[in-house]
């Protein structure tokens, strides 16, 4: 999704677009990968350098209520990630890895829950969580 659709999507729900969550949303899209919020500051603050702390949480809470972001858990806390489709992956609880997954059982779900429940449904996140080879390895180097 880009700067344009996310402006108008926050448009449609009765926001702005402010130098301050431009600058949230930039960071996000720029990172490749999900953010803790203390890294979005850091980033965003390049491009709006009285960027707080508060705003950061506020926008990123925003984003993830318009479905614009997705809050995932992750070791150390939440991270965020601008939402442009569906996600699917194999998550490490230890290490953070992450890899992505070519499949989806969910999509003929997807379909079959819209028609049941009546809901537009935008997307869907399928995340299975572990631990990887190399943090097993560790972990039976412990025991």
């Amino acid at each position: 999704m880009d700067a344009r659709q996310l402006e108008e999507k926050l448009r449609a729900a009765g926001y702005r677009l402010t130098p301050a969550r431009r600058a949230v949303i930039q960071a996000l899209g720029e990172a490749g990968r999900e953010l803790a919020p203390r890294e979005v500051l850091a980033a965003a603050r390049a491009r709006c350098p009285g960027l707080g702390r508060a705003t950061v949480y506020r926008t990123l809470r925003l984003l993830a209520q318009l479905g614009l972001a997705l809050p995932l858990p992750a070791p150390g806390g939440i991270r965020y990630r601008l939402l442009a489709g569906d996600l699917h992956r194999l998550v490490c609880r230890g290490c953070g890895a992450q890899l992505p997954l070519d499949l989806c059982p969910a999509r003929g779900l997807t379909a079959r829950l819209a028609e049941r429940s009546g809901y537009l449904i935008a997307g869907h996140v399928l995340e299975f969580y572990g631990l990887c080879p190399d943090c097993q390895r560790r972990l039976s180097c412990v025991e």
